[in-house]
């Protein structure tokens, strides 16, 4: 008795792996096709070059995360790689070495003109931690961390306060703030306010246009978040004759310039400036032993 065939074994991919290949390679050439014959702007044709990327995987997950302070030090390099630095000792504090005093940090400085500059660097890193130890009292200060940046530059000491995705410091189109944005301005005044520092603060936004039918646009839009924030830090004990300037730059100074329309470009930036400080007419320093002190 002859035997059975057995079954028929069909090797490589089945024949519907091949229509659906097919099937794919048409629609992403239709969408290509529709893409070229629309009109294109930059703000479209970078939002739909991002979500094709997110669309095939090519685009990695990226989490952007701020800083209140490291270590006592405000240092910035970078927003998104940001890495443990050592504690500076006393001397990092100084410019210039002084061999006939045993410590060289802001204890060395005289109050001379000269010797002026080496107490400034001290007074920055204390203000940093000031305004950690003030922030810290918030019960939102784990979610809001992400929403700060503090970095000394040549100008001074840098307060960012920048939108994440998901969390806004002001509400969309106004100068109208959130709660948690008033929180961090009225913890910030007192903190200011014990400084002989002069202060400038600057709004920014991202690229996403505005459309109202009045002409407001990004620089009204900046402009007036800006003074929304001297406002309030005043109410909250800042003295007038403090602020330096109130300035809106709109979308000029992109955080990320690769990236213009990113969350975090839209931003309010405190500067803390690093002037000389004025001389009375014997020669003295005005304020010569008037230094931030950390809260309690």
């Amino acid at each position: 008795m002859a035997k059975g065939k057995g079954p028929v074994i069909q090797e490589g991919a089945p024949e519907w792996i091949v229509t659906f290949a097919d099937l794919m390679s048409l629609l992403v050439c239709f969408f290509v096709l529709i893409i070229s014959f629309s009109i294109q702007d930059k703000e479209k044709l970078q939002i739909v070059a991002g979500s094709m990327r997110e669309a095939f995987g090519v685009k990695q997950t990226m989490i952007k995360a701020g800083m209140i302070e490291i270590e006592g030090v405000p240092v910035r390099d970078f927003v998104k790689q940001l890495a443990q630095i050592e504690r500076p000792n006393d001397t990092d504090f100084a410019d210039i070495s002084h061999d006939q005093n045993t410590r060289q940090g802001s204890e060395a400085n005289t109050h001379d003109y000269e010797q002026a500059a080496i107490d400034q660097p001290r007074s920055f890193a204390l203000a940093a931690a000031s305004l950690r130890q003030a922030w810290q009292e918030l019960p939102e200060i784990l979610e809001l961390s992400t929403n700060i940046i503090v970095e000394e530059t040549p100008d001074g000491l840098n307060v960012q306060l920048i939108d994440q995705d998901g969390r806004a410091m002001f509400h969309p189109g106004t100068a109208e703030p959130y709660t948690h944005m008033r929180a961090l301005l009225e913890k910030m005044a007192p903190v200011l306010a014990q400084m002989p520092n002069r202060v400038r603060i600057t709004g920014h936004s991202d690229a996403t246009r505005l459309y109202r039918a009045d002409g407001y646009g990004l620089w009204e839009l900046t402009a007036d978040r800006a003074n929304m924030a001297r406002r309030i830090l005043g109410e909250t004990g800042l003295p007038s004759d403090q602020i330096a300037s109130v300035v809106g730059k709109a979308d000029t100074e992109p955080l990320f310039p690769d990236d213009t329309f990113l969350a975090a470009n839209r931003r309010i930036s405190i500067l803390i400036l690093h002037e000389d400080p004025p001389l009375n007419p014997d020669g003295d320093l005005f304020g010569a032993g008037r230094t931030v002190q950390p809260q309690e």
